[in-house]
């Protein structure tokens, strides 16, 4: 029996552990129990005598039990993808065949590597009749034990968040098989996530190159293209896998999701429309199109898609989720009666119990039932928290190196360096504070263009952490101090040509990524001619905005208030000592300003930037554009302050946040 993922503090509690496994394995159960309850006086919280305590329950049959184990191991939130494995034999072994489905499926989304879980679904699915979801499972199991062992570890550490052994038991595997595609793979798909996005891309790259037939890896490769938004390329890299089968709804799927991270939203809805053609039910198609066409402002057509994908799949919780994220949407009697009935009746898996969480929070929000409402917000981020690894102090000291390191005398000797261009206007602050609506109205000048949430200056600060770690130990911010001016011009240089493609014929250009106001420090470095703008909401209103929000990616601190409130106060420091250091390079915006008096802030925001005033920045929702934040509707609106003090309804709720807010 594979153990519970838990790092053991001694060589003798790791011998207990072992010899309690080895008991389990033959059959003693009795006594493993004794043993286990043992650790647990002694830790309360021990993952791994918890997990091996419910799989002796389970054959013994005491189900109960079993759970309570597994209920008490799901507040730990260590290793889910085998909590959720465990939870499907439990299930299993009680003849409870939905709800085991379900649990295993939850268990693969966490952990690709579990080959048990797979081959239930496969079991299961067949025996519920289920033909075309039992051929998919069997697809990815095959998949799983075709793979060499050391690269199925190495998934298995992967997914558990273990990137450096996992890291390391590729290359190992690598020097063996240089050219191996599932190594390269999955060694591109390590060094992503560590940040290591070149690296990435060139494994990926090099391993298509060596096998080109290999559809897996070219699907793979145009969605890392996408990741790192180099949308031109990956559409090219779309076209050539669909050229080698046109009737392929996959690859068409592929392309069509290529040109709409592109922005040929028309193109985009063909595509999704020519998947439909074959599989008018897929559901996933339907809400992809229903991405697409709100993206491109068809907010009706979008709706029908995603109704389109609730008849498809009522089951199908990412649908409820976009039309809520729609904002302005109005769920009717009949589809709350549909999304409770989910709620009460099925076992979801952790996404689908997210989006559903989240899509009854607005459901009972638009019907004032403020008590319910929260309920369901507050249900979705523990669900949507448990499958993070956020770490909040982690956060702290990131955010305090970058205190520590720029000062004013290190500024100073920082700024002759960089790259002189006048183009990018940043900004920045916390998601859900008025960012997207000030981008929307500067970019409505005829002199700015509007991008994206770039994530290219995130990419650079953690190069330059990488270039840090595998130099002696060296810290980021710390190593800055070591780059030659012509590194940092260099750096500059790269940031502009890197986000050209997101541009048209403009001179200025506009970056909201809003976790930017970590690195402003980098930003002025290499780019000191940069403009800065900070978005500033009601701090309760803006952190309750960004609870009620389910992020695409990112933003993980946002799913506890707890979190939220920590995160918010060591933003309000850094952007303190920012202001600090260099007075006056930052323009602070403030959210209830704009409502109140837009023109005036339009005016100095346009004076800020060194842009006359143009009277299409007032009428900024007649502006033509994509819109890919969750404000995508409420921007092509004229502005309303009614939204202002809505978390007020909320305020009971809300007193825990309220007291750790240092500006509340």
């Amino acid at each position: 029996m594979k153990g519970y993922s838990k790092n053991v503090s001694t060589p003798t509690e790791a011998s207990n552990t072992a010899s309690i496994q080895r008991k389990i394995t033959s059959g003693q159960f009795d006594q493993a129990l004794a043993e286990l309850q043992k650790l647990l006086d002694q830790d309360p919280n021990h993952a791994d005598a918890h997990y091996m305590a419910a799989v002796c329950c389970r054959y013994q049959k005491d189900y109960q039990q079993a759970q309570l184990h597994l209920d008490l191991l799901n507040e730990l939130a260590l290793d889910r993808g085998r909590l959720y494995q465990e939870q499907g034999h439990l299930y299993r072994a009680q003849s409870l065949t939905d709800h085991a489905i379900v649990a295993y499926q939850a268990a693969c989304q966490v952990n690709s590597a579990l080959t048990a879980s797979w081959q239930a679904q496969v079991e299961l699915l067949k025996a519920v009749g289920d033909a075309s979801a039992a051929k998919q499972a069997l697809r990815h199991l095959k998949i799983m034990q075709a793979m060499p062992k050391p690269l199925l570890a190495a998934t298995d550490l992967m997914d558990q968040g273990k990137l450096f052994k996992a890291e390391k038991l590729c290359k190992q595997y690598l020097q063996k098989a240089p050219t191996d595609a599932e190594a390269m793979r999955l060694l591109a798909d390590i060094a992503f996530r560590m940040g290591a996005a070149e690296e990435a891309e060139f494994l990926l790259s090099s391993a298509v190159e060596f096998h080109p037939d290999n559809n897996r890896l070219a699907i793979d490769y145009i969605t890392f293209l996408r990741q790192r938004q180099k949308f031109s390329e990956s559409v090219d890299a779309a076209e050539q896998l669909l050229k080698t089968d046109k009737n392929n709804p996959q690859f068409q799927s592929v392309y069509a999701i290529a040109k709409m991270q592109l922005g040929d939203y028309a193109e985009a809805v063909n595509g999704f429309d020519r998947v439909l053609a074959q599989l008018p039910h897929d559901a996933i198609t339907h809400t992809s199109k229903g991405h697409a066409l709100k993206t491109w402002g068809k907010n009706a057509a979008a709706i029908e898609s995603y109704q389109s994908a609730i008849e498809s799949n009522p089951s199908y919780c990412e649908a409820y989720y976009s039309l809520a994220n729609l904002k302005t949407y109005r769920f009717e009697d009949v589809e709350l009666e549909r999304m409770l009935a989910l709620d009460n009746k099925q076992v979801l898996t952790p996404a689908n119990a997210t989006h559903l969480y989240f899509a009854l929070g607005k459901a009972y929000e638009d019907r004032q039932q403020w008590d319910l409402a929260f309920a369901y917000y507050e249900r979705g981020n523990r669900v949507k928290k448990q499958q993070s690894q956020y770490d909040a102090d982690k956060m702290r000291e990131e955010l305090l190196s970058q205190r520590a390191f720029f000062s004013s005398d290190a500024i100073e000797r920082l700024r002759p360096s960089g790259y002189l261009d006048d183009a990018p206007i940043f900004i920045v602050g916390l998601p859900r504070a008025g960012s997207t609506l000030l981008e929307q109205v500067i970019s409505s000048h005829s002199q700015v263009d509007g991008t994206l949430e770039l994530p290219n200056m995130l990419a650079i600060a953690q190069k330059l952490r990488r270039k840090g770690q595998s130099n002696n130990g060296q810290s980021y911010p710390e190593l800055i101090a070591d780059l030659s001016d012509a590194e940092r011009n260099a750096l500059g240089e790269q940031y502009i040509e890197e986000t050209r493609i997101h541009r048209q014929n403009a001179p200025f250009f506009i970056d909201k990524m809003p976790n930017n106001f970590r690195h402003i420090g980098l930003i002025k470095t290499i780019l000191p001619n940069a403009k800065i703008i900070d978005a500033r909401r009601h701090p309760v209103a803006c952190c309750f905005s960004g609870f009620k929000q389910l992020f695409a990616e990112g933003q993980e601190f946002s799913y506890s208030l707890d979190d939220i409130a920590q995160y918010y106060n060591d933003y309000l420091k850094l952007m303190a000592h920012w202001d600090s250091i260099m007075p006056g390079a930052i323009l602070r915006v403030q959210y209830e300003d704009m409502t109140a008096d837009t023109e005036t802030q339009v005016r100095r925001i346009l004076d800020y930037c060194g842009l006359p005033f143009e009277s299409s920045c007032l009428e900024f929702y007649k502006t033509d554009r994509a819109v890919r934040t969750a404000s995508s509707e409420q921007v092509r609106q004229p502005i309303y302050q009614s939204g202002v003090d809505q978390w007020r309804n909320f305020e009971a709720h809300l007193q825990p946040l309220i007291s750790q807010l240092t500006d509340a």
